[in-house]
C-alpha cells in the first residue's frame, strides 16, 4: 500500500473539505505516518474515514473529527496541552505540531507504551506519555492551556476543568445516545462555559459514562 499517497488523499478528501484550514494541522496530517500508530492488522485502514480501532473498545478519532477538534481548540505555539485517552498517540502527535508540549494520558499502560514507541519512531519529541484513569486527568503537571479527549464522553469531569489554566480550552465530544456534539469549554474566573463546534459520535471512553439512575 502506498501510505504516502493515502495520507495525501486523507487530507484532500476528508480533512480539507471539512473546513479545516489550519496549515499546521494539514501539514502534520500530510507528514505523520498514521499507519505507525495502528496495530499490524489495521494498518491498511489507517487512512480511512473511520474511528480506527487500536485495541478492544479503543480508537483513534477519525481524521476529520480530530482535525476539527484541534482547530476549534486553537492551540498556540507557546502552550502546553493534555490529551486524555490518547490510545496510541496519533492525536497527541498532531496536536504537538501546534503547541509547545503535550502529555498523552491513557488508562491502559500498554497503550501508553505503544504510544511512546510510535511517537519516538515518528520523530515527535515534545510529547510525553502517562497512564491513569481518564476521569482523573493528569494533575501532576497542571495547569494546561489545552485539554482534548480522544473519544466521546457522557460526562465532563470537574477534574479536567480544574486542570485548565485561566483562558484554557477543553475539547470534548459529548454523546447523548447515538448523537454527539463537540464542545469547546473556555475557563474564565474559575468556571467554564462551552460552545458547540460540530457534530460527531465516536465511541465512548470507558469510565466517562453517566452513572446509572436510581429507579424504584
Amino acid at each position: 500500500m502506498d501510505f504516502a499517497r493515502a495520507r495525501e488523499m486523507m487530507v484532500e478528501s476528508q480533512v480539507r473539505p471539512s473546513d479545516v484550514t489550519d496549515l499546521r494541522i494539514l501539514h502534520a496530517m500530510r507528514t505523520l505516518p498514521r499507519e505507525r500508530f495502528a496495530p499490524a492488522q489495521r494498518k491498511a485502514q489507517a487512512y480511512g474515514d473511520l474511528d480506527l480501532e487500536v485495541a478492544p473498545g479503543r480508537v483513534l478519532l477519525r481524521p476529520r473529527d480530530l482535525a476539527k477538534l484541534i482547530q476549534a481548540l486553537a492551540p498556540q505555539g507557546h502552550e502546553r496541552a493534555l490529551e486524555i485517552a490518547g490510545a496510541t498517540g496519533y492525536g497527541a502527535a498532531v496536536l504537538a505540531a501546534c503547541c509547545k508540549s503535550v502529555i498523552s494520558l491513557d488508562p491502559d499502560p500498554n497503550l501508553s507504551f505503544a504510544a511512546q514507541a510510535a511517537l519516538e519512531a515518528s520523530g515527535v519529541t515534545n510529547v510525553k506519555t502517562a497512564s491513569t484513569a481518564a476521569a482523573q486527568g493528569w494533575p501532576d503537571e497542571a495547569p494546561y492551556d489545552v485539554i482534548m479527549l480522544n473519544g466521546a464522553a457522557e460526562i465532563v469531569p470537574d477534574a479536567w476543568v480544574a486542570q485548565l489554566a485561566p483562558g484554557g480550552r477543553l475539547g470534548v465530544i459529548v454523546r447523548n445516545g447515538a448523537a454527539g456534539t463537540a464542545r469547546i469549554y473556555t475557563k474564565s474566573e474559575g468556571a467554564a462555559a462551552y460552545r458547540s463546534a460540530f457534530d460527531a459520535a465516536p465511541p465512548m471512553v470507558a469510565g466517562l459514562e453517566q452513572p446509572p439512575r436510581f429507579r424504584f
